[in-house]
């Protein structure tokens, strides 16, 4: 497979959007750690290396800072929001160069992300002003129920390296509506995107010092140091189910409302009436977006004998036209992979099925040259027991098996402990319903390989998480409920 050189006019405007990353909103640390271009390895950033002492600083200024935001009103927090919105777009082309140096995806990737990250900024700025309540009779009617929701208080966000800005956007945006203040810790990996936006919010009108950005390498030192502090309300976490698990008995200590988005197992289902043309084009979207590196991405792909060949020859083409290269050169549909040890376990994963019996189809290592690249890979035939079938794969390599009934494929999506996102292409209206009901997950594209959206609960079930992140549910996450109620008294 060939590979895609950087265009020296990009690469060149990139660094440019790298030198303009502002560390002086940080606080400042007595170490500091690198951060690197997966496509080349190459040095693109030194950020301070803060300690949990630094975070308990960070926490301390939130904290006052977040008792003068809880006052005031939904309005004026829309509006900061919308001028927040408007800023980030301002610096879209920064935003996206920076995204796409320090991740590996496709400059294209990098806008959307770009647009898609302050979609979040816009949807709960016009949240803010629809927080719900209740005015009502008790059933006995002698008195009257109010329900009011407020703040929860100081949050503590931490977000993965597969999304640097929209997994930030969308926990930073719902808190802030809510009356909240807020800790945030970028991923070790990608925090150079946080870094940017935290500048941006502050010149769009969102006080100093409410918004708070740790870079650290230290995740447990950060995570058991302000999740032990009472001051913390809400913990809001996107990643592993393991750390995911860590970080609820931690916040349980002190009763922390948590929001967990954790691991993934998506089976996608092809039926035999379905548009083949338009499955194709979904599993592709639903395998590669981001370089197959999302939690909802399609991890096992079902597919039914009657369609089988013909889906399986179509996909492989599909996957095999990708352009495998550096994020900046236009042309290139697939860049690298985070680091090293996806590579490696990429390799495992692959070497693992094709021993057990699987097909390769096409790919399926990772080329010679420097940079962490995996080739789009196909397996075909792929057994029960080949670890990819259990495992997140999180990666360019599609695993296919195939199926009889929907009453077994259903029965073999459900076998997994992680319930966050499945895929469903047939043609039968009824069919598409009774299944994606049947399918223990917590989101179900139909005909639709794209499942994330502003307006929507984005969550899983089981072992995938709680809580969710999008829609009014969003917002919820970081607000109390309270209730009043008021004894009526009869007058003459």
């Amino acid at each position: 497979m060939s590979y895609f050189e950087p265009d020296a006019d990009l690469l060149a405007a990139s660094d440019a959007a790298l030198a303009s990353v502002n560390v002086s909103r940080l606080l400042p640390a007595a170490t500091t750690f690198e951060v690197h271009d997966p496509a080349t390895e190459e040095v693109i950033g030194n950020l301070p290396n803060h300690t949990p002492d630094d975070a308990l600083v960070a926490l301390s200024k939130a904290d006052a800072a977040g008792k003068e935001w809880a006052k005031t009103s939904p309005r004026r927090r829309s509006d900061v929001l919308h001028a927040v919105y408007a800023k980030l777009i301002e610096h879209k082309d920064t935003l996206a160069y920076v995204i796409s140096r320090e991740m590996g995806k496709p400059l294209a990737e990098g806008y959307a992300e770009v647009q898609y990250s302050a979609d979040y900024v816009r949807w709960f700025a016009e949240e803010a002003l629809r927080a719900q309540g209740l005015y009502r009779d008790s059933p006995a009617g002698d008195a009257t129920i109010l329900v009011r929701r407020g703040p929860i208080g100081n949050a503590v966000l931490i977000a993965p390296w597969n999304f640097p800005m929209a997994m930030a956007t969308r926990k930073i945006a719902p808190a802030l509506a809510a009356g909240c203040a807020c800790v945030v810790k970028p991923a070790a990996l990608t925090p150079l995107t946080t870094v940017v936006v935290l500048d941006l919010m502050i010149q769009a009108g969102v006080p100093e010092d409410l918004v708070q950005v740790i870079t650290t390498t230290n995740s447990p030192g950060f995570s058991s140091t302000l999740l032990a502090d009472q001051r913390v309300r809400k913990i809001s976490f996107t990643g592993s189910t393991p750390v995911g698990s860590t970080l609820m008995a931690l916040a349980a200590q002190n009763i922390v409302k948590s929001s967990m988005e954790l691991g993934g197992n998506a089976p996608l289902l092809v039926f035999d009436d379905a548009d083949i043309d338009r499955a194709v084009e979904g599993a592709i979207l639903a395998k590669m977006r981001n370089g197959g590196q999302t939690c909802v991405a399609a991890n096992r792909m079902f597919v039914q004998n009657g369609i089988a060949d013909a889906f399986v020859e179509k996909f492989t083409a599909a996957m095999a036209a990708h352009k495998l290269g550096n994020a900046m050169n236009k042309d290139v549909t697939l860049g690298p992979v985070i680091d090293d040890r996806a590579v490696k376990r990429l390799q495992l994963l692959v070497d693992d099925a094709v021993a057990k019996g699987a097909t390769l189809l096409t790919g399926g290592k990772s080329p010679d040259r420097k940079g962490h690249y995996f080739e789009p890979t196909v397996l075909d035939n792929v057994p029960a027991n080949a670890d990819i079938m259990t495992t997140e794969i999180f990666g360019p390599v599609a695993a296919i098996t195939r199926f009889s009934t929907q009453a077994e494929v259903i029965e073999k999506a459900n076998d997994t402990e992680f319930g966050l996102a499945a895929f469903v292409f047939t043609q039968d209206l009824d069919r598409a319903i009774n299944v994606a009901e049947a399918l223990e997950t917590g989101m179900v594209g139909i005909n639709n390989g794209l499942l994330s959206n502003i307006a929507a609960p984005f969550g899983g079930v089981k072992a995938s998480g709680t809580g969710r992140e999008g829609g009014a549910e969003g917002l919820d996450e970081y607000q109390e409920i309270r209730y009043f109620t008021m004894k009526r008294r009869e007058t003459e």
